[in-house]
């Protein structure tokens, strides 16, 4: 019977997941070797009510991946995330990727993948795979961006900012780096002390010529003029700034000079792109992706270095920090830079633009369970000393508890089923008292004869009325041996017979209680040792952040979520408490109940079947072979009476 209960639920189980797999929509995958899988979505037409119109369709092009701990598994993957993959919807085609930051101890990656290409108001998917720690490495930082663009800065590096695509134009000396920044690392500009970037062939350019320059930008204090990019001088470049927080760009070509439109300042301390486009003798200031300003002029003849956070003179540059830029010969859409402003942000709204899927096992099914427990031990990675110290006495309350409470089910259960076997016995023996010889131990044992088999005996041994009765036989028999012979059981002898009974119902209580204070002090204290852990977690997540400096969500989120899985353990040892605790107490209660019933049976019976008598009345058997004869005393006695 117990084996069949338990395989009855796995073929339920069984069944329930092939009528899943049999109704589930089929998709390949890619290789077996990777394990886990998640379906990406950019969605262009969740742009289609702000992108401009003419936003027509975009190349094939790199968008940011933003992994967290809320959609990859960093402990599935490999530990520098060597194993990531993407495949485009056909699931053959491997897409170029580059990882700018992969922290598994932080749990956040920044992943720079080749898209296909995506029209306006339409949808590309693909696939993230991973979960294979023996796959190498196939990150091409040169493969994700195409011929056109020919300058991206990171600024993940320790030492001068390198330069990302194959036209290797890295900076010539380093500037501040910051480490938390829009996207993983970033540079902070102190207004002087500019970073150069030297010339080269790849970045030279005739007037005219198509130009895309772009930006991510976070202004901290306002200036008259605050350069971000200078390239040439005041009688013949370009630059890049905000005025009093209003950002401009201005052409110095001669004749052809001027100076963007003014228009509403940017907010400080708040990220913005920043996109300059020139096609067609026209250039165009974005910002967020929205047109801000145009000006009829090309952008001029580009032959010497650039500088930036200064200008020419190395001062009057931006104060702030400055995150992904970006440098290409070519006109992007506005389509383009609008993705690029929406999916780079981090915003709710670029969660709407860039879909992440449900992630997937290696059958093709949903794998929620499996993500959701991995979460626990992501977040238990991030825990501190502390936070164990308080886990660990949650873990010490929830084994003695539920060692106890199960050594107590055992023992209710062996005593229900002694008693069961008892009272089944007892309706023979409670019918006529006197059937039990009371100076014979075994037979009171056996329950005047009533149970010979020796393993019946030791299980009503298990049951507390059994225990009680066996005190109340002991009383009679004690009373019986009295040496002026037995006349019956009088109301004292009742009522001596009736405590000794409560005496032994308070032991046997007693008895039933042991131990149950492990779960009372499991409920009281575990939220207690648990919420001790989360506050002191909390409060030195709050003390290195204060003196770091770096308040962002990623340095935060991992300190608060560990500190709270101190909380966790703490619910986890009182709520299984609590319950075990209410369910024992009401099979103690019922027990109880049981027994003080059986008292009452029992001394009722007694006063029945053991009445007070006149000393020449008629005994029992048992109590005539009880009695003694009459010695010289007992006959003088009698004749003085009469």
């Amino acid at each position: 019977m117990k084996s069949t209960s338990f395989i009855l639920p796995r073929r339920l189980l069984l069944g329930a997941a092939l009528l899943l797999a049999a109704v589930s929509p089929a998709h390949a995958w890619w290789n077996d070797d990777w394990s886990l899988r998640r379906e990406l979505t950019v969605d262009a037409t969740a742009l289609a009510a702000t992108a401009p119109a003419g936003a027509e369709a975009t190349d094939a092009r790199p968008v940011l991946v933003r992994l967290h701990d809320g959609n990859f598994q960093f402990a599935q993957a490999a530990e520098s995330g060597a194993d990531i993959r993407f495949v485009a919807a056909d699931e053959k085609t491997v897409l170029a990727h580059h990882i700018e930051r992969y922290d598994s101890l932080l749990n956040e990656a920044f992943v720079w993948v080749k898209v296909p290409a995506l029209k306006s108001g339409a949808k590309v998917s693909f696939w993230l795979y991973y979960g294979n720690a023996a796959a190498p490495t196939v990150a091409d930082a040169k493969a994700t961006y195409d011929e056109a663009t020919r300058l991206v800065y990171h600024f993940g590096e320790t030492g001068a900012p390198f330069d990302a695509t194959r036209n290797v134009n890295n900076a010539a000396n380093a500037g501040t780096p910051v480490v938390g920044s829009l996207i993983g690392p970033g540079y902070r500009l102190i207004g002087t002390g500019p970073v150069r970037i030297p010339v080269s062939e790849s970045l030279k350019r005739a007037t005219g010529e198509a130009y895309t320059w772009s930006a991510w930008i976070k202004p901290t204090a306002e200036a008259a003029r605050a350069v971000i990019y200078s390239w040439g001088d005041r009688d013949n470049g370009f630059e890049i700034g905000l005025a009093k927080g209003v950002p401009y760009f201005e052409v110095h070509d001669g004749a052809a000079s001027g100076r963007s439109p003014s228009g509403a300042p940017l907010a400080l301390g708040a990220w913005k792109h920043l996109a300059v486009v020139s096609a067609d003798n026209v250039t165009t200031l974005f910002v967020d992706g929205v047109v801000y300003a145009k000006l009829d002029r090309p952008v001029p003849s580009l032959t010497d270095g650039a500088l930036l956070g200064a200008d020419s003179t190395g001062g009057n540059g931006l104060v702030g920090e400055i995150d992904e830029l970006q440098i290409s010969n070519t006109a992007r859409s506005a389509g383009w830079v609008k993705l690029a402003a929406v999916t780079e942000s981090g915003s709710p709204e670029s969660q709407k633009v860039f879909v992440y899927g449900a992630e997937e096992s290696s059958g093709g099914g949903h794998n929620a369970t499996l993500e959701h427990v991995m979460l626990f031990g992501d977040i238990a990675k991030n825990m501190m000393f502390d936070g164990w110290i308080a886990v660990g006495c949650c873990v010490v309350l929830m084994a003695v508890g539920w060692v106890v409470a199960f050594k107590k089910f055992a023992y209710l259960k062996r005593g229900e089923k002694g008693t069961a076997e008892f009272l089944r016995r007892w309706k023979t023996v409670s019918s006529d008292l006197t059937v039990i010889d009371h100076g014979d131990s075994a037979n009171v044992k056996s329950l005047g004869g009533t149970v010979a088999d020796e393993e019946l005996q030791e299980l009503m041994q298990e049951s507390p009325l059994y225990h009680i009765y066996q005190i109340g036989s002991e009383e009679i028999h004690q009373r019986i041996k009295s040496k002026r012979g037995f006349n019956g059981l009088s109301a004292r002898s009742i009522t001596a017979i009736k405590a000794s009974l409560d005496a032994g119902l308070t032991r046997e209580v007693h008895r039933l209680n042991s131990g149950l204070v492990s779960l009372t002090i499991g409920i009281a204290g575990g939220p207690y040792v648990g919420l001790m852990g989360t506050v002191v977690g909390v409060m030195i997540t709050f003390a290195v952040i204060a003196k770091t400096g770096q308040v962002e969500v990623n340095s935060i989120a991992p300190g608060i979520a560990s500190a709270l899985l101190a909380t966790v353990f703490g619910l986890l040892v009182a709520i299984p408490a609590l319950f075990l605790y209410s369910f024992l107490n009401s099979r103690i209660k019922d027990a109880v109940t049981d027994m003080q019933l059986f008292i009452d049976e029992f001394i009722t019976k007694m006063a029945e079947f053991y009445p007070v008598t006149d000393h020449n009345a008629t005994m029992p058997p048992f109590a005539m072979s009880a009695r003694r004869r009459p010695d010289a005393e007992d006959e003088m006695q009698e004749a003085t009476r009469k």
